[in-house]
């Protein structure tokens, strides 16, 4: 059954479905994380270099003998202090965001922390129940050794009996 008739439509237009998916706020925070990424790079510095050395160029020689920002470069100036107003916020805003990240990244590990160490301490009282516990217990190395001597008794009564002396009564 493809679609109910007793529910209403959803609208599935791509702007309906691209607002459930990413919210604004999201996707402005990610193009300023990548726009304060990008002017943190020698490229964008290189970029924004031949860029004034082109403006100035073109401004002293003149296209045509005109210029369109005479000598003191006052569009040039707006146009520095238009990017520096626009790029102030936007690296706060990606600083923010870290911030947040870098927040919960640590109240994750002082959760995966605290865990170790109740888990830790836990082991340590079981290792110190079981401890308690084998003082009436034989150890391993106790078992081995009977186990050895036993065996060597065997081997002794083996080879006894190869030579037809029949059993001992050591026991």
């Amino acid at each position: 059954m493809a679609e109910r008739l007793d529910t209403p439509r959803v609208r599935r237009g791509f702007f309906a479905r691209y607002r459930s998916e990413h919210s604004f706020d999201e996707t402005f925070g990610k193009f300023s994380e990548s726009f304060a990424t990008f002017m943190g790079t020698p490229k964008f510095i290189m970029y924004m270099t031949a860029f004034v050395i082109i403006w100035i160029a073109v401004n002293l020689i003149g296209i045509y003998g005109y210029s369109f920002d005479p000598y003191p470069f006052i569009l040039l100036n707006l146009a520095f202090s238009t990017q520096a107003s626009y790029a102030a916020p936007l690296i706060l805003l990606a600083q923010n965001r870290q911030e947040q990240r870098d927040r919960v990244l640590a109240e994750n590990d002082r959760q995966r922390a605290e865990r170790n160490l109740a888990d830790t301490e836990f082991l340590t009282r079981e290792i110190a129940s079981l401890r308690l516990a084998m003082q009436d217990v034989a150890t391993r190395d106790f078992v081995r050794s009977e186990l050895r001597d036993l065996l060597s008794d065997l081997v002794e009564e083996i080879k006894a009996d190869e030579r037809g002396e029949g059993p001992s009564e050591s026991h």
